[in-house]
């Protein structure tokens, strides 16, 4: 079976990550490395990750990633579980809850495709009621249908296949395409749209599997609003808000 590993970047999430730490050991499928890449957190969120570590039902590292930015701490994690022998790499965020099934479903998905797979995001259930989950789906949608049908993602500029919405928080690939493709930008999110179209250049082997969910944190919509979240996911900026809504 070919080795999998789960990266998750991280910063300032000592009041989520024990959730993201928990839905991972709760996972049907447990054979893979959880890396966590901790960008220069101030807070606990090392320390827990560590105490996690010595009760965790597989191997766990914690890697530090000084230069700012999730593009940074997630490629830096990528590039040091490909150099330690992965194959394939999943990634959620440490504000995320990927359900019992997602390290199964990836694995599966990944090695039928040998690309990228875009899992299925859904609100957390405990940030939001029905309305806010409700509110959450429509937003994604949109992002997802202004992104097919914007100009600059027509395959007129060299895109092999067509737009697919992809959430940094529930990807996997194939250590072998990441680095085909010049791996994840360098830089503050957002960084999905950016990364996908580097793999559409590259490759038509971009699958969307529904069975690879992750419950989602809405605290960008508490922190937003509903309109300020629609500029996000519409890719029109923060509106002069940063980009990280804590």
């Amino acid at each position: 079976m070919s080795t999998l590993w789960v990266v998750i970047p991280a910063y300032q999430e000592e009041a989520r990550i024990s959730g993201a730490l928990g839905a991972l050991a709760a996972q049907h499928d447990l054979d893979f490395r959880l890396l966590v890449v901790d960008n220069a957190s101030s807070d606990r969120t090392v320390e827990l990750v560590r105490d996690f570590a010595a009760r965790a039902p597989f191997p766990v590292e914690v890697l530090v990633e000084p230069e700012k930015g999730v593009g940074c701490a997630v490629d830096t994690g990528f590039r040091h579980a490909i150099a330690a022998g992965a194959e394939l790499l999943a990634r959620t965020d440490a504000d995320c809850l990927p359900q019992p099934g997602w390290t199964a479903a990836a694995r599966a998905a990944m090695l039928r495709s040998r690309g990228l797979v875009c899992g299925r995001i859904d609100a957390r259930h405990d940030e939001h009621g029905p309305v806010g989950r409700a509110v959450f789906r429509t937003l994604v949608a949109l992002g997802a249908a202004f992104g097919r049908i914007r100009p600059a993602h027509h395959r007129r500029h060299g895109y092999l296949v067509p737009y697919r919405m992809h959430a940094g928080n529930n990807m996997a690939i194939t250590a072998d395409l990441y680095l085909a493709v010049g791996g994840m930008p360098r830089r503050p999110s957002p960084t999905d749209r950016t990364f996908i179209n580097r793999v559409r250049r590259h490759t038509t082997a971009i699958v969307h599997c529904r069975d690879m969910v992750v419950q989602n944190s809405t605290r960008r919509i508490r922190a937003y609003g509903v309109l300020g979240t629609a500029r996000w996911y519409l890719d029109r900026g923060s509106g002069g808000r940063g980009v990280d809504p804590r």
